[in-house]
């Protein structure tokens, strides 16, 4: 019961925030708000499966750059990964993938009658390559993650999960009507959602 408390007044936080999204012309903060403001991404990597090899393949991953709430967000998009999912495959053939978040996934869109391809509802693409985060980094994964998450700290431990980041090379931010903003990793993590 205090789990679900918690995970509503997350949700409740996130609702908020999600209320008060920043202006086009701030394309930097604009990326680190919609990765701050979702649960989960779609990421693509090149396959290594039989009968797909080399070509791209998208599957959703749960992610999380920290706690719930306005300034609880890093930026560094953490993932929970075990080695039996076919993407962590992927990636351990080839470590370069795509991120995709996007608005789409909140209130926010639908409450604005948005389509999800409307640029208005806004969604961020990152490229680089998904690696283990080292010991140090583990603890603050896993904040990041079980804070949003809980229900990961229930799943099965013969699957060896183990904890991951998005190293961010490239993010193109579509939120407005004239196309992508490019924003670099360093202008990116200068600024807060």
């Amino acid at each position: 019961m205090a789990g679900l408390l918690l995970l509503c007044a997350a949700s409740g936080l996130l609702l908020a925030a999600v209320a008060a999204i920043p202006p086009p012309e701030e394309a930097a903060r604009m990326a680190r708000f919609v990765l701050h403001s979702c649960d989960w991404g779609a990421l693509a990597t090149l396959s290594a499966q039989e009968g797909l090899r080399g070509r791209p393949f998208a599957n959703i991953f749960s992610l999380s750059d920290g706690p719930p709430g306005p300034r609880g967000g890093s930026g560094v998009p953490y993932l929970y990964l075990t080695d039996m999912e076919i993407s962590v495959q992927d990636l351990e053939i080839n470590s370069n993938a795509s991120l995709t978040v996007s608005l789409a996934q909140t209130p926010y869109c639908r409450k604005h009658k948005y389509d999800p391809q409307n640029p208005l509802c806004a969604h961020i693409i990152f490229t680089g390559s998904v690696v283990k985060v080292n010991d140090s980094e583990a603890n603050i994964a896993k904040k990041a993650l079980f804070t949003r998450h809980p229900e990961m700290e229930s799943w099965p431990k013969d699957h060896n999960w183990f904890f991951a980041k998005f190293n961010i090379t490239n993010i193109w931010v579509l939120d407005y009507f004239g196309g992508l903003k490019i924003v670099t990793p360093e202008e990116y993590y200068s600024v807060k959602p």
